[in-house]
């Protein structure tokens, strides 16, 4: 199905099933614990075999020598891939570093060996025996130092340094101006299931059960990997357990699997420990932001600059953190510049919400201290400067933009009219009390998705499609749609996904996952309802579906009956035309964060958070909520306490695991509302709808440090706000 027009009417619309609150499908396997993750599942294939990863303990250079002989004596002992005997490798589309090393070094805990055991504990103890003499060579490791060294660099696609009108002239001589730089550290994803697959081969055809975001994106790069026809690769990952886009690439878990079978000749299972998922895998690039804006002294935006600095492997690409600063508010003279230093870290890439969740730390933080400097209410200046067309683009108009609503909405929800314009004036007791507000853009990205849908003669429909559940509730969704397409209640529908035997699907990613898979499975659903018709002798454009019915005139027909013993299928994919071109496609978001802050101490207490979205129609409201407060307590750590902390000497990231490196649990995120504004998009599918799941990160970070410098009067601009930051400043106890 070709989508190049508006979606007018269309069965969706009925929203007898699609837009309710349902239930997650998935819910009771994995409360109960019984969902299959790729590790735990031991029925799939017998006589399964445990690998073990050795990380390089250098971040660059080269293996001089390694010894494995005392491992191959080790008790249970079955093979060790290597470089030296893993044959020829070659690279995938999205992997920078090789993710087998040796002899050279490209990161610190590069998997330089995999050894195979029959038990996990086996395999642990005869690694720890691999001996391994490096030559090791310096390193930059430190993007400060690093910074001067920069290259342009193109995030998305987007030219590395586009401009509109003349910046360099107008912000000089602007009345009102603001220069300031910010920073924010490297991230990592700190998923709870860690990389994990389970590898087997039958003649020369290689099936992985893993877990994985981007089905389709792994098996091409899998085969090119191993020098095989993607033919002979299956991969299939029913559950995931996170992945918050550290899993949107093949990693070494899936190839070394796969190498550990072939050289223990039998099934093996992989799972990184965590450690070396800081390390090993991929994280969010550390950011180094200026911004300069100026404005008239009544709050309009003349001059707009945003650069940021980050830093990859050789041959890796930059944090875009500017990219929403191109669309979010207007100004008629605008520049943006992304740079990329070379740093031996570890791979940076993807992590939720890849670069407008760094650069909104940013600008938020700068739109606030601007209304500062021009005695603005922050909510009015924002508002004062919106756009309802692309700003670098004035020809092509939003498809829907509610930014304005988002926030007069929250505010009027959170009691704005209360905050003290005056930092540091309100006190509760030992608490320093303070709000924030900060908007946020994510944009809406379109991709062809496809599904196979079949009807039984029990009436039940089942949808197969390649995409894949990281927690957000795919199953539910793509169940909710077959199930308002075909006139079915819930419990008629079966869903598989996660298998490259099916169609391929838009993937989870980018946010693009939900709105892309259900309109895959809509269009299938519009061939197979066609299919019915037909084979009833109806006219597809009069036949009517529901209650398990399709109805023509005066007939009705069950759809067990239609299906016939023999059943009926249906396959088709969602294509765009050109809308994409001819509208700028957004969501948008405003969050609103009351913090404490307490005044001997410095210790931050988020008070309560408030989320109002703007994203199109929303598929199910229960799982799409579930989706914002996740990414809004995941801004409550960007902000407070995530940092991966980087030794400078020896290139790595030291606190490497889930006690050094702090996210928040439940004791630090207090009640949290959201609010999801009633739109629809007739634009960006027949679905009408788009995506939350990386919205809801989108400005958190910088509301909440908007708050703390409400609360004390104290701006911090480089995250994160830890006490160390604060103590200095407070008044006194």
């Amino acid at each position: 199905m070709r989508f190049d027009t508006p979606a007018t009417t269309n069965p969706i619309d009925q929203l007898k099933i699609v837009g309710k609150p349902v239930d997650r499908i998935d819910g009771p396997l994995k409360t109960t614990g019984t969902a299959p993750y790729a590790y735990e599942r031991h029925d799939v294939v017998p006589n399964q075999a445990y690998g073990y990863v050795v990380g390089s303990a250098i971040a660059k250079g080269r293996i001089a020598s390694i010894d494995l002989s005392t491992a191959q004596r080790a008790p249970g002992f079955l093979a060790i891939v290597t470089a030296d005997n893993a044959g020829r490798l070659g690279r995938g589309r999205f992997n920078t570093a090789r993710l087998l090393g040796g002899p050279d070094i490209e990161h610190y805990h590069q998997a330089i060996a995999l050894v195979v055991a029959e038990t996990f504990e086996q395999a642990r103890a005869a690694a720890q025996l691999v001996r391994v003499d490096y030559v090791r060579t310096d390193g930059m490791f430190d993007l400060a130092a690093a910074k001067d060294s920069w290259t342009p660099a193109a995030g998305l696609g987007a030219p590395a340094d586009p401009g509109v009108g003349d910046f360099a002239g107008a912000f000089p001589t602007a009345p009102i101006q603001l220069d300031a730089a910010y920073t924010t550290p490297d991230h990592s994803h700190a998923m709870m299931e860690p990389h994990a697959s389970i590898a087997a081969w039958e003649g020369d055809s290689l099936t992985v059960w893993t877990s994985n975001q981007m089905i389709n994106w792994t098996v091409g790069d899998l085969a090119q990997t191993l020098g095989i026809a993607r033919e002979k690769v299956r991969l299939i990952s029913p559950f995931i357990g996170g992945g918050f886009g550290g899993k949107l690439f093949l990693r070494a878990d899936a190839l070394l699997a796969a190498l550990g079978a072939r050289a223990a000749r039998r099934p093996v299972k992989v799972a990184l420990p965590r450690p070396l998922m800081a390390n090993n895998t991929t994280h969010r690039p550390a950011t180094i932001q200026r911004i300069r804006i100026g404005a008239t002294r009544d709050g309009k935006i003349t001059a707009i600059g945003h650069e940021s600095w980050s830093g990859d492997l050789p041959g890796g690409g930059p944090e875009n953190a500017v990219q929403q600063t191109r669309l979010l508010y207007a100004g008629a003279n605008r520049m943006t510049a992304t740079r990329l230093a070379i740093l031996d870290l570890p791979e940076g890439n993807a992590m939720r919400a890849p670069g407008e969740a760094p650069g909104l730390m940013a600008l938020e933080i700068a739109m606030d201290e601007m209304a500062e400097k021009l005695g603005l209410d922050p909510i009015e200046f924002r508002v004062r400067n919106d756009t309802q067309v692309d700003p670098e683009n004035p020809g092509r108009p939003f498809s829907q933009r509610q930014l304005i609503e988002c926030l007069r909405t929250g505010a009027e929800r959170f009691g704005w009219n209360k905050r003290n314009a005056q930092p540091g004036r309100l006190r509760d007791g030992r608490w320093l009390t303070g709000m924030g507000v900060a908007a946020g853009l994510r944009n809406n990205l379109l991709t062809t998705s496809a599904a196979r849908v079949r009807l039984d003669h029990r009436g039940v429909v089942t949808v197969e499609t390649d995409m894949t559940d990281i927690g957000t509730g795919s199953y539910t969704i793509i169940a909710q749609t077959a199930a308002e397409m075909m006139g079915v209640p819930l419990d008629k529908v079966v869903v598989r996904l996660g298998d490259s035997s099916f169609p391929v699907s838009a993937g989870s990613g980018g946010q693009w996952g939900a709105n892309n898979s259900t309109a895959g499975v809509y269009a299938a659903c519009v061939k197979l309802r066609e299919a019915v018709a037909q084979k009833l002798g109806f006219n597809s454009a009069d036949a009517v579906f529901g209650d398990g019915q399709v109805r023509s005139g005066n007939r009705t027909v069950s759809l067990a009956e239609a299906a016939g013993e023999s059943g009926l299928v249906a396959e088709d994919a969602i294509e765009y035309g050109d809308l994409g071109k001819q509208y700028q496609q957004s969501t948008f978001v405003a969050h609103f964060v009351e913090v404490g802050v307490d005044v001997a101490t410095g210790e931050t207490h988020i008070r309560r958070m408030l989320a109002v979205c703007a994203a199109g129609r929303i598929l199910n409201p229960k799982s799409a909520r579930s989706q914002v407060i996740g990414a809004m307590t995941m801004g409550v750590g960007a902000a407070l306490m995530e940092q991966l902390a980087v030794d400078k000497r020896r290139g790595f990231f030291v606190n490497h695991d889930l006690a050094g490196y702090e996210v928040p649990v439940h004791a630090d995120i207090p009640h949290q509302e959201v609010i999801f504004l009633d739109e629809t998009d007739p634009i960006s599918s027949p679905m009408k709808a788009k995506g939350v799941g990386e919205l809801g990160l989108c400005g958190v970070g910088a509301a909440v440090a908007n708050a703390i410098y409400n609360a004390t009067g104290i701006r911090v601009r480089d995250y994160p706000i830890t006490l160390d930051k604060l103590l200095a400043g407070l008044p006194e106890a």
